[in-house]
């Protein structure tokens, strides 16, 4: 099994992307939005963190969160936002027998990809590629048509413009940079 090296530094930033276990055809978290909205808001409860920037997708999610000052557990934030989503669900994905074994549900991938940001360049670009991302995988053609991201609050608030990345295709689509 591989050693993944984690960047733990208390008080930090972190971009991450979470992904489903199955993907193709997969819209699961879409489906379930207000289940995967309570269970964030329950581990905030408990381990606070601030939310800076959250998309959800049908198969996966982004967000880029900080720690409190002093608090660099990450995982356990991840491992009880996972854990909490699949309670509210009823059992009825198909499951390996290593999964079974383990008693997991076969909702999420064991894993996920986290970035300690390093400085504010890199905040605006992770806080970018979150709120483009649904344009990225063809679900809408504007950013502003999809409704499970921060980037309505942040139009709200002043941070973007309601019009941020214009409109585009929805095929053959790049990031901006």
């Amino acid at each position: 099994m591989p050693n993944y090296r984690r960047a733990w530094h208390p008080g930090g930033t972190y971009f991450f992307t979470v992904n489903t276990l199955r993907r193709r055809g997969c819209t699961l978290l879409t489906d379930h939005i207000d289940s995967l909205r309570a269970a964030v808001r329950t581990v905030r409860r408990v381990h606070p963190f601030r939310i800076h920037g959250w998309v959800v997708l049908p198969d996966h999610l982004h967000a880029v969160i900080e720690l409190p000052p002093g608090d660099a557990d990450f995982a356990a934030r991840w491992r009880l936002i996972k854990a909490g989503f699949s309670k509210r669900l009823p059992p009825i994905e198909r499951r390996s027998a290593v999964r079974v074994a383990r008693g997991e549900r076969g909702i999420w991938q064991r894993r996920f990809w986290e970035h300690l940001i390093r400085d504010e360049r890199d905040f605006a670009a992770h806080m970018d590629y979150v709120h483009f991302n649904p344009v990225k995988h063809g679900h809408v053609a504007r950013v502003a048509d999809w409704p499970y991201s921060t980037f309505h609050a942040l139009v709200a608030k002043g941070i973007y413009p309601a019009d941020w990345a214009g409109s585009m295709a929805a095929d053959g689509v790049r990031c901006p940079d």
